[in-house]
């Protein structure tokens, strides 16, 4: 007769955290220098002016002013071309 219950691994129960990915700076809004416009994977949005992309493809602005979203045409590398997102810092709001 056992005497502890049997007790079986619990490995699949634990969740990983979340990433809280997404844009945090939408169009329009004003934007100081450093601050963090979008959180993503992979470079889905491309940076602009003004604005950087840091080594975990996150963009941030590096200067102040309001964040303005456009759309770019792209070739790519078998000749195609596809419509990307882009995110720019403006002087002024435009």
């Amino acid at each position: 007769m056992a005497h502890k219950k049997a007790q079986g691994a619990a490995k699949n129960l634990t969740d990983s955290l979340p990433k809280y990915l997404g844009t945090k700076l939408y169009d329009g809004q004003t934007a100081q220098a450093g601050s963090i416009i979008v959180r993503q994977r992979g470079s889905k949005i491309l940076a602009g002016k003004a604005v950087a992309m840091g080594k975990d493809h996150t963009l941030y602005a590096l200067k102040p002013g309001f964040v303005k979203f456009t759309q770019k045409r792209k070739l790519n590398f078998d000749g195609t071309t596809t419509v990307r997102k882009m995110v720019n810092i403006l002087d002024t709001r435009a």
